[in-house]
């Protein structure tokens, strides 16, 4: 229970950390190009207490669940002082207003890629698109009829991915001349197989030719459905998936990079999946059973974190912090006020408007009326928090497990 608790804890401090620093993305590109920072706080609620250093007073409140950075003049509704109106945010070039406004997400991605590279360097990346990489090589492969049976080798029992030439690491590309982009596809090509299979495998970085003598054995199946358990035969090579890749201080680089990739792909399809989501999250509240792919709360995540912790699963508490930076990054660049990527859509908005009446021969048309905005970003506002309600709930009420 401590364990939980401890994950609990300190998954919530992760997340209390990035918040923190996604203010102080802005708040240091602000102040690097001239505009006032008046205030830098974390969190929201009365004040717990403040210190001033130059024009800036920093300060801490109760409630640990997000901050905000006071920027001078940010629209130009902002009411400024006569020292500030020159400072002011909306005064400054199109360019310079983005960076300062990209700069927490960007702040989010820097934290999710250097929590991607500690793993890589210290116990490795998962497997999580299941590519057909190779992890071990059986001495032999032979049948079996139950799910424990772990006999050991006999003598005559085949080997065939061994005796073919097939090494840890290998990653294969092609069985019998068709693309095997995933595990599954390697499973599904090969188990109805036999005898010699040409298999491409993807060695250092050259495709080496193999051909492998597939083996029918004999392996026990459950109908999850029934639950009974059959024996069947399916042809096998003894191989199994390399489910973790290691990688030195070097190559972690590479590896943290290329799984960035893929998690901001995952991030946006789940971006896109997100509303259809909803009704699944409604239902887990009201006693239906809850969906694993279902949106989560800061509240579920950090259960979930505290669960990891509790299994020993660093590697899954650290993959869903890193998984959180780079969703929060991306949502909050959505071009819907009041997030960051509303104003810089309305700031680019501004540039190309201008651009237009330029070549109209009129003058710049000023800043944006963000009252005439109001009404949508209200909109924005209230739907946003529905969503976090729903998801509160459904993770206090109906959470997601690891078990």
């Amino acid at each position: 229970m401590l364990a939980y608790i401890f994950g609990v804890v300190l998954f919530a401090l992760g997340i209390c950390v990035s918040v923190a620093l996604h203010e102080a993305g802005h708040m240091v590109t602000a102040k690097a190009f001239g505009m006032k920072v008046r205030r830098y706080f974390i969190g929201f609620g009365p004040k717990v207490f403040s210190f001033r250093r130059g024009e800036t007073e920093y300060g801490v409140k109760w409630i640990p669940l997000g901050g905000f950075c006071d920027i001078a003049g940010m629209t130009a509704l902002d009411e400024v002082t006569p020292d500030e109106a020159p400072r002011a945010m909306w005064r400054f070039k199109t360019w310079k207003r983005t960076v300062v406004m990209a700069a927490g997400s960007v702040t989010h991605f820097i934290l999710g890629f250097v929590v991607l590279y500690l793993m890589a360097v210290t116990m490795g990346l998962p497997n999580l698109n299941s590519t057909p990489s190779i992890g071990t090589v059986s001495p032999c492969v032979h049948d079996t009829t139950t799910q424990t049976d772990d006999a050991a080798c006999a003598p005559g029992d085949p080997a065939p991915a061994k005796a073919a030439g097939l090494q840890p690491g290998d990653e294969i590309v092609s069985v019998a001349g068709v693309s095997t982009p995933t595990w599954a596809d390697v499973t599904s090509k090969i188990q109805p197989m036999s005898g010699p299979v040409a298999v491409d495998v993807k060695r250092d970085g050259k495709v080496v030719p193999l051909t492998i003598d597939v083996v029918q054995v004999s392996r026990p199946v459950t109908d999850t459905s029934t639950g009974q358990t059959t024996v069947i035969k399916v042809g096998t090579i003894g191989v199994t998936m390399m489910r973790t890749f290691s990688y030195n201080a070097v190559s972690a680089f590479g590896g943290a990079g290329s799984f960035t990739v893929d998690m901001f792909s995952q991030t946006w399809q789940r971006l896109l999946e997100f509303p259809e989501r909803i009704p699944a999250v409604v239902h887990s509240i009201f006693g239906g059973q809850r969906d694993p792919n279902t949106p989560v709360s800061v509240v579920g995540a950090s259960r979930i974190g505290g669960e990891a912790v509790q299994a020993g699963l660093w590697s899954l508490f650290l993959l869903l912090l890193a998984s959180l930076n780079f969703f929060v990054g991306v949502f909050n660049l959505l071009p819907l006020l009041p997030l960051d990527g509303g104003h810089i859509a309305v700031t680019w908005y501004e540039r190309v408007r201008d651009w237009v009446r330029g070549l109209r021969g009129k003058a710049a048309g000023g800043p944006v009326d963000y009252t005439k905005l109001s009404a949508v970003t209200m909109v924005i506002v209230f739907l946003g928090g529905a969503v976090t309600l729903l998801t509160v709930t459904a993770d206090i009420v109906n959470p997601i497990r690891l078990q």
